[in-house]
């Protein structure tokens, strides 16, 4: 049985999170959306517990995904499963430079990890977690961005949050 990790801080969840997922989980088996804590973005909107209820409600429909949580190595969480493949989405080469770059460290780290990027589609290239949270931070309009069941949370966090 196949499995894929998709990693990320996923502050929020957006469309584009969504759609690397929903094609990683039509090749694989199992895809495990892993919820990480990133030590270099200091100061997320979100709290994990709320980033797994948000990532549980956006993939509710897609059977074969589950989400997790994990506060330290990537190659570490892996251990956790059978031979998984670890599951990058790309919008521009700037991403693939530090993706190939996180790749070569985790492949020296454990050399049976492989990773497999998946350019985003066109329409989600310019879409990212901190665009969210700086439209949310003025009141913009989030749809289409994320998940329409979390725009209401995600608003009422961002008014919180400014």
């Amino acid at each position: 049985m196949s499995t894929a990790i998709c990693p990320g801080s996923f502050d929020p969840i957006t469309v584009g999170h969504l759609s690397i997922i929903r094609r990683a989980a039509s090749i694989f088996d199992n895809v495990v959306v892993c919820i990480m804590f990133n030590s270099t973005k200091i100061s997320p909107m979100f709290t994990i517990e709320e980033k797994l209820d948000m990532a549980c409600k956006a993939v509710a429909d897609i059977p074969n995904v589950t989400v997790d949580t994990f506060s330290g190595l990537l190659v570490e969480y892996a251990k956790r499963y059978d031979k998984p493949v670890i599951v990058k989405g790309l919008r521009a080469a700037s991403d693939f430079e530090y993706e190939f770059q996180m790749n070569l460290i985790n492949k020296r780290l454990n050399p049976d990890i492989d990773t497999m990027f998946l350019p985003a589609s066109e329409k989600y290239t310019f879409l990212s977690s901190s665009v969210v949270r700086e439209l949310a931070h003025y009141g913009a309009n989030l749809k289409g961005l994320v998940p329409d069941e979390l725009i209401p949370f995600i608003e009422e966090k961002a008014k919180q949050w400014r």
